[in-house]
């Protein structure tokens, strides 16, 4: 026990100790039973005996009311018994949940009444028996199923037959039915009041009276429930329909061969018609009676009656219809009125056609044979007549197929009237103020009358045949007809011919005007005048120049020119002794004797012109006008006419062009002077210059391309990179500041219109852009400098490049290089803020310099660097000194020696030693306490742990190791424990 109580500060021996005393109680528990030879018995002394087995009864649960199925307001009644012995109190669940009492739920001991009023009460009812004094219990009833519906029940109310209305001594019966069939009574009631008190769900009519028409429904209740009442069903009992009979065909009195049709309606299709004459049954249905064809003994009563065969209901007789028979036929008259002959179109006449016997008749009427119409009426009246109407008119009555012979014939003549001839006797329609106006309107007979019309207006107080108006006014104007009439009959004649009079206030002024407007005219041309009034007719005209009569008359005046022909021209209108117009307006004849000279132009301008290309001559004379062209080429006539000449060239057309203008037959201008046309064959040289001209190029150069012509002008300029069109239409392109993308074939195209395209093409150049290389800045001074020096130095390198190079430095963007080297040195005297560099490769080829390379800031760069290096030193002796440190630890540590070790106690003892030690005592009592069993807590176990992290390791001793090694390996042997030492 020395040894544990030394280790008893340390986890890993406390461990160690308490697997120990475990494993040391059970052996020693083991060893002890066996030396003893005493049972351990399982069962204590007072254990008791068990009792009789208890088996709870099971309760009986019936419904009691009549049904478990109910509707609301009704009561569900359950009784729960247990019939092996008295005392019992019974407990009520519903779904497995006890019960208590409400509004809804109430029982009495064993009585549990359900009270509908939510759908909620529906569920499974047990019940269970607590036995009073003797604390047992009963098991649980087998459930009853109570369903609560939330609707009331569905009453159907039926009945048979189910027509819509009845007749009398029909049958009908009526029956409820309850779509939950259990227990109903029933009641039948008719407008309200019970009519049996007979408990069935069926209700019979065996034979209906009128007096049982109404509204039948039913009432069911089930106990001492509510009533429900079903819908209502109406029943009609109405008396048969008495058919109503009438005659189709519009007579009673017929005549042999005619029709007869008898139509017998009800109010409804279900009804059969039978028919009946002079009381007797014709074996005939259906509801029409036709007889095609008369006889004598068809005459008589007909009757009609309606049947419900399917039903066997029979109507009253309807109205009665009497039929007379007649056997001969009658012969219409035909008259007319007016009896005038001839007659006109527009007046009216009217026929009439007689028949003396009967009624009913319809009348065909016939003009010359045809028919024409069919009319109910006798008469019929034609007009307004036309000449059509002419011919002979008959009539025929009819009934049904039935038909008299035709009347004779009436004959009817109808002529157009005679239409008056209006003559225009002034010789001009055309007058002005206070000139006469005379007409005349010839009838064919003495008995019409004439009337005059201006603008389809009556003339009043004018009825002779001859109109005369001595004075003509403005008011006068207009369109003259006259008409004849028969005022006793009220027939007219269409308007005569018209003729239309215009009266002007203000006589007219002559319109001079020439065939030539040309202006000036030349010696030997020849001009006509021509003198026009627009209106009226009749005039003559009087020629007049410079105001001087010229003793010439017509309409027309021609005149060969010279010189003495110049002047102002007019002319004067007259008519009859007092109309004479006013002059007319001037027209200046200008007349020259020297003719103009015609200029010729060219468009475009350009010279030389290629094949292909198209030209436009234009020869102008700017003096007068109506010139015609003639052109020549190197005097030769061309057969071209017209003010421009358009060529498409060729290297035929070279050569000298004039034109000369014309008009009329004697006057020529005389000719133009030459244009000369130069064209040549092919196109144009066209020629692309690169500057500067080198292939290769970097980015950020300035290049510019320059598209050259080696002849003519007007040209415009196309650009192409990689066939794709450039915006420049300029005859230079420019890329100011390289990319890479710029790389391609350039080419330059010319083109002019003439007025078609005409163009050449120069050759590609191939331009290539390379990435122009870029300068960088290294730092030349050494980590083993920087407590040697107090300057930096920087090296420029144009990084990719093997080319030489000459350098740029730069401070803050400003050129500090002395010379072009790619060494700069930076000292605090140079550059005491520490500033910002940068540096450029230059040379004499291309790349003509690089691209100026990053900044590179020298701010602190040296004491920085010296920081770092002493930290760094600092850093790597002081893990040299730890190293060292810990080597002459570890040599100058002393051993434990073995004498201050201290002899370990055995705990253990083999089985022979237990054996031979009769009187050795139980190590359970000896080495096991209370307080080796409930060590007190350490500090390193607070919060439940046994050791922290903090807890230093025990360093064991090979004897301890070998204990804790053989300590593992005990085994079972026979239910007891074997030593841990072998």
């Amino acid at each position: 026990m020395t040894q544990l109580s030394k280790t008893t500060s340390t986890c890993e021996t406390q461990w160690k100790m308490l697997l120990l005393q475990v494993f040391t109680l059970i052996y020693l528990t083991s060893v002890c039973a066996a030396q003893d030879g005493t049972t351990i018995s399982i069962l204590d002394e007072t254990t008791p005996v068990p009792a009789t087995t208890y088996n709870p009864p099971e309760p009986s649960l019936q419904l009691t009311s009549a049904f478990s199925e109910v509707f609301t307001s009704e009561k569900v009644v359950l009784k729960c018994s247990i019939s092996s012995s008295s005392g019992w109190t019974f407990i009520w669940e519903k779904d497995g949940k006890r019960l208590s009492q409400n509004a809804d739920i109430s029982f009495h001991n064993s009585e549990l009444t359900i009270t509908a009023n939510s759908i909620d009460l529906s569920g499974k009812y047990t019940c269970r028996g607590e036995e009073q004094g003797k604390g047992r219990s009963s098991k649980n009833s087998l459930p009853i199923v109570v369903q609560v519906n939330a609707n009331n029940p569905k009453l159907t109310l039926s009945r048979s037959p189910n027509f819509d209305r009845f007749y009398p001594g029909e049958s009908i019966s009526f029956t409820c039915n309850v779509d939950v069939t259990s227990a109903w009574e029933y009641q039948w009631y008719k407008d309200g009041a019970q009519i049996t008190d007979a408990n069935v769900n069926t209700y019979k009519i065996d034979s209906l009276k009128p007096s049982d028409k109404g509204q039948y429904y039913c009432k069911v209740q089930r106990g001492k429930g509510p009533f429900y009442e079903s819908d209502k069903k109406s029943v009609q009992v109405d008396e048969p329909p008495v058919p109503t009979l009438s005659l189709e065909t519009p007579w009673s009195d017929v005549f042999l061969t005619e029709v007869l049709k008898f139509n017998c309606r009800v109010p409804s299709a279900d009804w059969t018609l039978a028919w009946y004459k002079d009381q007797k049954d014709l074996s005939k249905e259906g509801p029409s009676l036709e007889i095609p064809s008369v006889e004598q003994n068809n005459g008589g009563e007909y009757t009609c009656k309606a049947r419900l065969k399917s039903r066997g209901v029979t109507s009253g007789s309807s109205n009665s219809k009497v039929i007379t028979v007649h056997v001969n036929k009658p012969k219409p008259v035909l008259t007319r009125s007016p009896a005038f002959s001839p007659m006109y179109p527009g007046e009216s006449i009217t026929f009439t056609c007689t028949v003396d016997m009967y009624s009913g008749w319809e009348y065909e009427w016939y003009h010359n044979g045809v028919e024409q119409q069919s009319s109910s009426s006798k008469t019929i009246a034609v007009g307004p007549v036309t000449l059509d109407g002419s011919g002979r008119y008959q009539c025929l009555a009819k009934r049904g197929q039935l038909k008299t012979d035709q009347s004779d014939p009436v004959s009817l003549k109808v002529y157009d009237p005679p239409k008056p001839i209006l003559k225009l006797l002034s010789p001009w329609s055309d007058v002005y103020e206070n000139e006469v106006l005379k007409f005349s309107c010839e009838v064919s007979s003495s008995e019409w009358t004439v009337t005059w019309h201006r603008d389809q207006n009556l003339i009043a107080n004018e009825n002779g045949l001859e109109l005369n108006i001595a004075a003509a006014k403005v008011s006068d104007r207009g369109e003259y007809s006259c008409k004849a009439h028969q005022k006793h009959r009220g027939v007219s004649s269409a308007s005569s011919n018209t003729s239309t009079v215009s009266v002007y206030d203000s006589l007219p002024t002559p319109t001079l005007s020439r065939d030539l407007s040309f202006s000036p005219m030349y010696i030997g041309e020849t001009v006509k005048l021509k003198c026009t009034v627009s209106v009226s007719s009749g005039w003559s005209y009087h020629w007049y120049k410079d105001g001087n009569n010229l003793s010439k008359s017509g309409k027309e005046l021609s005149i060969n020119l010279t010189l003495s022909d110049r002047g102002k021209y007019s002319c004067k209108a007259k008519r009859g002794e007092k109309t004479s117009t006013g002059p007319s307006n001037e027209l200046q004849l200008d007349v020259r004797d020297k003719l103009p000279t015609p200029a010729l132009s060219r468009d475009p301008i350009f010279t030389p012109m290629f094949t292909g290309e198209t030209v436009k001559l234009k020869c102008t004379v700017n003096v007068s006008s109506g010139w015609s062209y003639h052109w020549y080429k190197d005097g030769n006539n061309l057969s071209s006419f017209g003010e421009e000449l358009d060529i498409s060239l060729t290297l035929s057309d070279n050569g000298g062009y004039s034109c000369e203008a014309r008009r009329g037959e004697k006057t020529s201008t005389g000719r133009s002077k030459e244009t000369q046309l130069d064209v040549r064959d092919g196109k144009p040289n066209v020629t692309l210059l690169q500057n500067p001209s080198d292939k290769l190029m970097h980015t950020g150069d300035r290049i510019s391309f320059t598209c050259h012509v080696n002849v003519s002008s007007g040209w415009k300029y196309v650009w192409y990179k990689d066939s794709n069109p450039l915006k420049s239409s300029e005859n230079f392109h420019q890329i100011a500041s390289a990319k890479t993308s710029d790389s391609g074939s350039y080419k330059c195209r010319v083109e002019r219109q003439t007025p078609t395209t005409f163009s050449s093409e120069s050759g590609d150049v191939e331009l290539k852009i390379d990435e122009r290389p870029k300068a960088n800045i290294v730092l030349l001074t050494s980590w083993s400098e920087v407590f040697s020096t107090d300057s930096l130095k920087l090296q420029c390198d144009v990084m990719g490049s093997s080319d030489s190079w000459n350098y740029t430095w730069y401070k803050e963007g400003i050129n500090v290089s002395q010379s072009p080297s790619s060494k700069y040195k930076v000292t605090p005297n140079n550059d005491p803020e520490q500033s910002s560099y940068t540096c450029e490769g230059i040379r004499n080829e291309r790349p003509l310099f690089s691209v100026r390379s990053d900044s590179y800031r020298t701010k602190n760069l040296l004491l920085k660097r010296r920081i770092l290096l002493s930290i760094s030193g600092c850093l790597f002796f002081g893990i040299i000194a730890v190293f060292i440190g810990c080597v002459t630890l570890r040599i100058c540590r002393k051993p434990v020696a073995a004498d201050d070790k201290q002899e370990e106690t055995n705990l253990f003892l083999t089985m022979a030693q237990l054996k031979d030690r009769n009187d050795a005592p139980c190590p359970l009592v000896e080495y096991i306490t209370d307080a080796d069993v409930n060590p007190p807590a350490k500090e390193g176990e607070e919060n439940g742990t046994i050791c922290s992290e903090a807890t230093p390791l025990p360093i064991t001793s090979p004897d301890e190791q070998a204990a804790t090694t053989n300590g593992k390996e005990t085994t079972e042997n026979g239910g007891g424990m074997v030593s841990f030492l072998q």
